[in-house]
């Protein structure tokens, strides 16, 4: 079986689980899942996901090799890819569309030990948290750095790094992300596709960055 379907109830047991117990066991054999995870009704989970301390919503699909730390939350109706991270301090409201192998950093400056050289523990930095907002999408591999605000049904192209907010109703795409335009032109036939238009920007916008440092070469 792929996924499980109505793993836990919000009663926070497997009795609502409308599988037969042996399949139930047989499932979670792939699924790591701590008894202080909140899961909402009709939540589907697909194998070798780990959650732990968080909160899920209900009729949200977690894909497989997803990982969701405490203290994350994720709304109602949303789609999680396979391979995502999703780290402690992170919030994601409902009915968003998170892509393949999404990264969400919730440290600025990462280390892996404090000043007396010791492994550093939760007492030696500070969670800096992340918002995405209702009806949000974020494309496949794309990383979403700390203290930001991703705003209602913003879409950030594949493979942008997001390092500042972000417009609710806008496109951003590149590395950093930049606003592309607004997103009240998909409404409009003539535009075509949106994975097409994003391409197109960002090759102009890599032409462009070419131009520039052949022009300085010359100089």
């Amino acid at each position: 079986m792929g996924y499980l379907s109505s793993v836990v109830q919000q009663s926070g047991t497997k009795d609502g689980c409308s599988m037969r117990y042996a399949e139930w066991e047989k499932c979670m054999e792939f699924v790591s899942i701590a008894p202080d995870v909140k899961l909402g009704k009709n939540v589907k989970i697909h194998n070798f996901v780990n959650l732990y301390g968080c909160e899920i919503g209900d009729n949200t699909k977690i894909g497989a090799f997803v990982e969701i730390q405490k203290n994350a939350r994720v709304g109602k109706n949303c789609k999680i890819s396979s391979h995502t991270f999703i780290c402690e301090g992170v919030t994601i409201e409902d009915d968003v569309f998170i892509g393949h192998s999404v990264v969400f950093i919730n440290d600025t400056y990462p280390r892996a030990t404090n000043g007396n050289g010791a492994l550093q523990t939760e007492e030696d930095w500070k969670v800096e948290p992340i918002l995405v907002k209702k009806g949000a999408s974020i494309g496949s591999n794309c990383t979403i750095l700390s203290n930001v605000t991703i705003g209602e049904n913003a879409i950030v192209g594949a493979g942008s790094v997001v390092t500042k907010d972000v417009p609710p109703n806008t496109i951003v795409a590149g590395n950093p992300a930049r606003i592309f335009r607004s997103i009240d032109f998909l409404s409009q036939p003539e535009n075509g596709d949106l994975q097409y238009v994003l391409y197109e920007s960002l090759e102009k916008e890599r032409r462009v960055r070419g131009q520039t440092l052949e022009v300085r070469e010359k100089k």
